[in-house]
């Protein structure tokens, strides 16, 4: 049939407050022009990110209510433990409160100063965070991967000729490999299975351990099956098992693919890692069997781990947002093609050639969006990736404004709706202007940055 249909009936929901176009005007100025500083009542459609924003079942709630909050040796992470193992079958899994905890513990453990972390693209956390130890953070994603508007199954693969040069020049210097599926930054794109072998075969000739960021690994799994030779007929949790069979360790945001609002995991194989880990954990998030959870956000994974690989959801998930990517391209918004799993990205360099990328394209679309209709989205460009140095500053590869829809939150109609503000913004796109950063931290700016409008 031609109608995406939700694969589940609603049983609760919370009211949207329809603000006007005049109050969307002052409570803007009031955040400084930076989206994140917004209320969430003052948005009427959140597309800023799907990380903690998921819709759960009605399983996962009667499941919180089973939750044991044990201060160790709770049965809630041993449940927890055996749904991850299940599907990623690692010697190590550590819980942890959410992904960056996950990324900061094994960045700790592994990288110092003068290290090189490569990966197909980091994400704005996981560069941060490796940039915090000292060490480099370098993206090796394929060309196509770097051209918003090439066709290409599988985009977010890592250039293996690329990684191996590194691993050959400089071998000694990288402590491991992070490949990132489904590849956030570069648009959401997949990484195919026989990439990630040849990543793994690559990794192993030099000794190197490959870890997987691993948020949206059920969607990539989806595109595999979809995309890839060989695996129409393998179940998603089959696919997704031997993704990790590759693979040394992995970062998860569960907040992502395990379809909660709170929580992480490390897991790995090196006894020696893991143990200082866990050192780590106990430090800064909690004893090793929660990990700066409570006993019910465990309960809540284990069972979400468990949803998220049904394929009638997936398929309802990649179809909703294939309905808003095809809808924006007909109208003529250039967007990053192929349409991925979780978001839509718009090419903000392309939709506004006039607007420089240091006068931040992306942030001035998304600025625009909240305007005309209460849409919070999420500038991918040079805000958020820009690089500075001697007191100047490097555009990013892409200007892009990521719509990342929550799992299991949004109706067709709330789509439509955001299309509708589409046609809106597109006919002015020519009257929007950039904007200047008139305060920022050092790190991760684009979170509490503040923005003036020029012109």
């Amino acid at each position: 049939m031609k109608t995406i249909i939700e694969p589940f009936r609603i049983k609760s929901v919370e009211p949207i407050r329809m603000t006007t176009r005049e109050e969307r005007e002052d409570l803007i100025k009031a955040a400084n022009y930076n989206l994140f500083d917004l209320r969430s009542e003052d948005v009427i459609i959140d597309f800023l990110t799907d990380s903690g924003t998921s819709a759960m079942s009605a399983s996962q709630w009667a499941g919180v209510m089973q939750g044991d909050e044990s201060y160790a040796g709770s049965p809630s992470y041993h449940r927890f433990e055996a749904a991850v193992k299940d599907l990623m079958p690692f010697e190590h899994v550590i819980p942890t409160h959410q992904g960056r905890a996950a990324e900061r513990i094994l960045m700790e453990v592994v990288a110092s100063p003068g290290d090189v972390i490569p990966s197909n693209t980091h994400f704005d956390t996981t560069r941060a965070n490796v940039e915090s130890t000292g060490a480099e953070a370098v993206d090796l994603v394929i060309e196509a991967g770097r051209d918003p508007q090439r066709i290409h199954p599988f985009k977010g693969n890592i250039d293996t000729e690329k990684l191996e040069t590194l691993l050959s020049e400089r071998g000694d210097d990288v402590p491991l490999v992070m490949l990132t599926v489904t590849n956030n930054s570069g648009g959401g794109q997949p990484v195919s299975m026989s990439n990630i072998k040849a990543a793994k075969a690559c990794c192993e000739a030099h000794n190197t351990p490959l870890y997987l960021d691993a948020c949206r690994f059920a969607e990539n799994a989806y595109f595999i099956k979809k995309r890839e030779d060989g695996y129409a007929d393998v179940p998603i949790p089959d696919i997704v098992r031997e993704m990790f069979s590759y693979a040394d360790g992995m970062t998860m945001s569960a907040k992502k693919d395990a379809l909660v609002n709170i929580g992480g995991w490390l897991a790995m194989n090196d006894d020696t890692w893991a143990m200082h880990a866990r050192n780590q954990l106990i430090l800064t998030e909690g004893f090793p069997t929660y990990g700066g959870l409570a006993g019910r956000d465990l309960e809540a994974i284990a069972l979400g781990l468990k949803e998220i690989v049904d394929e009638d959801y997936l398929e309802y998930r990649i179809a909703s947002t294939r309905y808003l990517g095809t809808a924006l391209t007909e109208m003529g918004v250039p967007i990053v093609r192929p349409v991925g799993g979780h978001a839509v990205y718009v090419d903000a360099r392309a939709l506004l050639p006039h607007i420089p990328p240091l006068e931040y394209p992306g942030q001035s679309l998304a600025v625009a969006l909240y305007l005309t209709g209460g849409i919070r989205g999420c500038e991918i460009g040079s805000v958020m990736f820009g690089r500075q140095s001697d007191g100047g500053e490097t555009p990013a590869a892409m200007e892009l404004v990521r719509l990342a829809i929550p799992r299991r939150v949004y109706t067709q109609s709330h789509v439509d709706y955001v299309i509708e503000v589409f046609e809106d913004v597109y006919e002015r796109r020519d009257e929007l202007r950039g904007y200047t950063i008139t305060e920022e931290p050092p790190q991760l700016r684009h979170f509490t940055c503040h923005f003036e409008p020029l012109g």
